[in-house]
């Protein structure tokens, strides 16, 4: 059987003049043309292609790596527009089509947009989709509380912003939380800082807990020995001016600096951190 839309590993079985037949291990075969034929490639030889459909919605096959793959998320660029929906640069040569039912708003051309690729089932065509919250899951949790996970940021809110969590879940950075720049269609690690009812995810985009403040410790340590034992920030400091510097957020950097404090190591003023000289 034939993934349409995603990567196969399928074998050459025979070659044409428009190009080379290969086939799954069920024997069902897809065309790749002569353009993507290298001269390493040979009659029984297994390869790795992608597979999806072309102008005239028949599989065909190519060694192009796409933007997107189905049932994935990605942030790509419209092309054109038509009297039908949107057409987005997915990497191949057939434009990526997106219907006007799956535009929350109209699309314009030059616009990027973060999509869903999916198999539309009454058509049959592979479609993508900016309607995002309706392909994400919240009934099966894949993730836990502390796990790294990979984020494609795909909205600002009043709150913060949506992110697509692991390719499968919705999860929210609080803006209160953000200390760098974040654009739509950011790729990046985060973080599962909590799991709410309904399965709601909570996203931060740093560690939490002890495990992450004794590092950061040790690197305010650094900093103040450089400064020759002085840092130019304290508990007051605003979380920008602490992210500028450190690239951690105000909470961590108060637990960090708190425990160098309990320790005797520091001394806290208004104006910075103080090392404390031994005797």
């Amino acid at each position: 059987m034939l993934f349409i839309g995603k990567y196969n590993y399928l074998t050459i079985e025979r070659v044409t003049s428009v190009g080379m037949f290969l086939s799954d291990v069920e024997g069902e075969e897809v065309l790749l043309p002569n353009q993507y034929i290298t001269d390493d490639m040979q009659v029984g030889d297994q390869i790795k292609v992608f597979v999806y459909l072309d102008s005239e919605d028949r599989p065909v096959a190519t060694t192009q790596t796409p933007k997107i793959i189905r049932n994935e998320f990605a942030f790509l660029e419209v092309k054109d527009v038509s009297e039908y929906g949107a057409f987005l640069d997915w990497g191949l040569i057939k434009d990526l089509f997106v219907p006007f039912r799956e535009q929350p708003k109209p699309m314009e051309i030059g616009e990027w947009h973060v999509v869903f690729l999916y198999m539309d089932q009454k058509t049959q065509r592979l479609l993508a989709s900016a309607k995002i919250d309706k392909f994400l899951e919240s009934d099966r949790l894949t993730v836990q509380e502390g796990e790294e996970v990979d984020l494609i940021v795909w909205q600002k809110t009043d709150l913060g912003y949506n992110v697509v969590v692991n390719q499968y879940h919705k999860g929210l950075i609080y803006a209160n939380e953000v200390f760098q720049p974040l654009e739509i269609g950011d790729s990046l690690k985060g973080y599962v800082k909590k799991v709410r009812d309904e399965n709601k995810l909570d996203i931060s985009l740093q560690k939490t807990g002890y495990e992450v403040v004794e590092p950061v410790a040790k690197q305010i340590m650094e900093e103040v020995k450089n400064g020759k034992g002085f840092l130019g920030l304290s508990d007051k400091s605003s979380p920008e001016e602490i992210y500028q510097k450190l690239k951690i957020s105000k909470k961590i950097f108060k637990k960090a600096i708190g425990g160098l404090y309990r320790q005797g190591i520091i001394k806290i003023a208004d104006d910075g951190i103080y090392l404390i000289e031994e005797d």
